[in-house]
């Protein structure tokens, strides 16, 4: 089953200058660069943890950090997904 109509992630292409920071620091290799720009190549393995988001230089990821599965096991609940 797939959920990715959940996930508040999304990427302005257009903003992207292709440092490869996003895809660096993502745990789940939900984003890849392909032709020197970012892309969303996985986006049902996205925790909403915000690492993309919060290292790009040009604002180009944006997720609503926080309100992911991850986030709710760590606030001891569990993940309805």
């Amino acid at each position: 089953m797939h959920y990715s109509h959940l996930v508040t992630l999304k990427l302005d292409a257009s903003k992207c200058v292709g440092c490869g920071l996003c895809v660096t620091v993502c745990p789940h290799r939900v984003l890849q660069l392909v032709e020197k720009k970012a892309v969303i190549a996985a986006i049902e393995r996205c925790i909403e943890c915000g690492a993309c988001m919060s290292n790009c230089p040009v604002g180009a990821v944006e997720v609503t950090a926080g309100v992911g599965c991850a986030q709710a096991i760590f606030n001891g609940g569990s993940c309805n997904c």
